[in-house]
């Protein structure tokens, strides 16, 4: 897309500090806002990237509670290693900060005051579980209990884990808390509600004037929201660790800003972090205030309306009313698809993943972000494997890209004494069968709309290109007839050096510099680089003339990843799938070992009939339960089940399936459930729906 904006804000989702980030986290959000920061800063545009840890919320408290240690020491532990990581992978941020800083606090308490003196915020009451052997309230993650879906018995407050579905802590059956595994009562508590709805309107037309340079995931996930309508959404929790609520009231005490309230709020104190270190404290209005700033936020598809929906609408709200110091929208949210590690989810919670500081700590930098360039989940999932790491790296690193630059660097010291032996013309540069100017011009529109694979596997051509070209020339064969021609191939080979290095820099930086150091410069490419100074157009024609030096001497670019290499990665998958199968087998073994006993007369007291599906469709923002109408005898019933993962709702429409008609009505998000239709499990873990045949026995009891 043409440069409209006179600068660009790029920021990226926080990470959790509870854990090291991995691979997924480095393929969905961090590289490929690396990848174009790096370029937009060749074209020589003004751009700053902003990032940093998250570092309130329930998940920092549990990783604590777990270690016994305090939520600070969590949180310094973890930012620091995945700053390191980020840094040892190239990840050029202008800033990385942390939510617990003195000036994150101060900008997250300053939007609550300002939307709290207009009214806006929503102050309600509700019943949550209270623990009172542990003397506080309980957030989601604090309750586990049974699954009112699929009956798993270690469901937690937030989500059951065995069959996906998103839950409250009042829906779980036999609840209890965490921290005393006591069961917890229900006590009135005061909250603070953001309502989502009041910006409904605003809200609709922001994600529709962005619907044709969106990605389509990102709309339809912003409009399955907008489509349910938005509710009230709380901004406060009864926690100890967090931004304490800036109220001098009672009710205030004791609770904190919900973490997602607070954590977007990062971008803004980050870039004020930014500008103070600049020496130029009000520099951040500029690319926050000021609607020449482009503001693309980089995130992975779980957070997408996070940052469509509900960041924008902490903005409208700090808006309202105001004729200055208004804040920008952000202009595109590239949210990726996940990348998986052999087949499954990564998850850091069950230890299944590669984490990005043990990855490096075996194989350089640009080895892996070039494999996850060329595999850039865009649009659909993508698959990390060893085996296409390894032949990445070997077949197209190492046999394409460096054998083609060491092979020019070394026929050039050896036979021409280091130096550009031929000046190559403008007009030459552009017959050797590649259109510059289309070329470049094709890359850029790549790099603009986020198709990084694309990007990367048009560069890996242009290096394709260039080695069948110095192979077919045959410049040793040649200069013992023709030296003058070997001299004119070998300046056409180290200027083919010269644009790769350019053009790669984006993906493969650390080596870029590499090879300009083999070709005799002593500055990095990255220091070229100034708002106004397009060294992008520098590939378009030959940068090295006639008797430019190189360096003096060649070296390796990538070494091949033998077998040996991955030995120690393959055992260590083969060892985490069978856990992960060993905990999938006992987590289904423990549901059938630890439900209680019944006698033949309770087993009595369950009624089963023979109900039709009328109508389904799925459940507003539950995407594992479906909701059906079921004709049973001559009565209807709505009945909720946790089978949308395996049945589509028009699949269901005229099935007959099996009813529990005489289970107790449960409310499920927000739903009324009147039984539960029977469905069993097969090895793959997928839930099959029990069909009996015939539509005369309908409403007919089962014995």
């Amino acid at each position: 897309m043409p440069n409209t904006f006179k600068r660009t804000l790029v920021t990226t989702a926080l990470p959790y500090a509870n854990g090291p980030v991995h691979l997924g986290h480095l393929a969905g959000v961090y590289l490929p806002a690396d990848i174009y920061v790096r370029f937009k800063r060749l074209c020589g545009h003004e751009v700053i990237h902003i990032g940093g840890s998250d570092e309130h919320g329930v998940p920092i408290t549990i990783t604590a509670d777990r270690e016994g240690i305090t939520p600070q020491d969590v949180v310094d532990r973890y930012h620091a290693m995945n700053a390191d990581a980020f840094s040892r992978c190239g990840i050029s941020f202008d800033y990385y900060g942390r939510t617990s800083s003195v000036r994150h606090h101060e900008t997250a308490r300053e939007f609550f005051l300002d939307i709290e003196r207009k009214g806006i915020f929503v102050r309600k009451t509700e019943k949550l579980f209270f623990d009172a052997k542990a003397g506080r309230f309980l957030s989601d993650r604090y309750v586990t209990g049974t699954c009112p879906v699929c009956g798993s018995p270690d469901a937690n407050g937030d989500q059951c884990e065995q069959c996906g579905t998103h839950l409250s802590p009042l829906e779980l059956i036999e609840p209890k808390s965490k921290l005393s595994d006591a069961k917890p009562e229900l006590r009135d508590t005061l909250h603070w509600y953001f309502p989502l709805g009041r910006f409904q309107k605003q809200l609709e037309s922001y994600v529709e004037s962005h619907r044709e340079t969106w990605r389509q995931n990102v709309v339809n996930y912003s409009r399955t929201w907008l489509n349910q309508g938005l509710a009230d959404r709380a901004i406060t929790r009864d926690l100890s660790w967090g931004i304490p609520l800036p109220l001098d009231e009672a009710e205030a005490r004791g609770k904190v800003l919900y973490v997602w309230f607070d954590a977007v709020l990062g971008y803004i104190s980050f870039t004020k972090e930014w500008a103070e270190l600049q020496g130029d404290p009000e520099r951040w209005k500029r690319y926050w205030q000021d609607p020449d700033t482009r503001i693309v936020n980089f995130i992975g598809k779980d957070n997408v309306v996070f940052h469509t929906l509900m960041f924008p609408a902490i903005l409208m709200a700090w808006n309202e009313g105001r004729s200055e110091g208004r804040y920008e929208l952000a202009d595109n949210v590239p949210a990726s698809e996940f990348m998986n590690f052999e087949g499954r989810k990564f998850s850091k919670s069950r230890n299944y993943a590669i984490y990005l500081g043990e990855f490096l700590d075996r194989f350089p930098a640009d080895t892996l972000r070039y494999s996850i360039a060329m595999n850039y989940p865009e649009n659909k999932d993508t698959d990390f494997s060893w085996t296409d790491f390894q032949n990445r790296t070997n077949g197209e690193l190492a046999d394409t890209l460096g054998n083609f630059i060491k092979r020019s660097v070394d026929f050039t010291n050896s036979r021409f004494d280091g130096e550009v032996p031929s000046d190559i013309s403008a007009e030459e540069w552009n017959l050797l069968g590649i259109d510059w100017q289309e070329s470049l011009g094709r890359l850029a529109e790549a790099y603009d709309g986020f198709h990084f694979r694309e990007a990367a596997t048009q560069t890996m051509e242009i290096a394709r290109f260039a080695n069948r070209f110095l192979t077919e020339a045959e410049p040793w064969k040649v200069i013992k007839v023709d030296r003058e021609a070997a001299a004119r191939t070998m300046a056409i080979s180290l200027n083919l050096c010269h644009a790769l290095s350019l053009l790669f820099y984006p993906v493969i930086p650390e080596t870029c510099d590499r090879i300009r150091a083999m070709l005799g410069f002593d500055d990095a490419i990255g220091s070229l680089s100034s708002p106004g100074v397009p060294v992008w157009e520098a590939a378009a024609l030959p940068g090295l003339s006639k008797g430019h030096r190189l360096k003096g001497s060649s070296e390796i670019l990538f070494s091949k990843i033998e077998q040996a290499d991955l030995e120690p990665e393959l055992e260590k998958i083969a060892r985490l799938l069978a856990e992960a199968e060993k905990r999938e087998a006992g987590a289904q073994q423990q549901k059938m070992t630890f439900r209680p006993e019944i006698t033949f007369d309770d087993f009595q007291k369950v009624d089963l009939r023979v109900a039709r599906v009328l109508e389904c469709e799925p459940v507003k923002k539950a995407s594992k339960l479906l909701k059906m109408k079921l004709q049973v005898g001559s009565e209807e019933r709505q009945v909720l089940s946790g089978i949308a993962q395996y049945y589509k709702p028009d699949e269901m429409v005229g099935k007959h399936v099996l009813l529990v008609a005489n289970l107790a009505e449960r409310t499920i998000r927000g739903e009324l459930s009147q039984g539960m239709i029977l469905a069993v499990e097969g090895k793959d873990g997928r839930l099959f729906v029990v069909e009996p045949q015939g539509t005369e026995i309908i409403g007919n009891s089962v014995q």
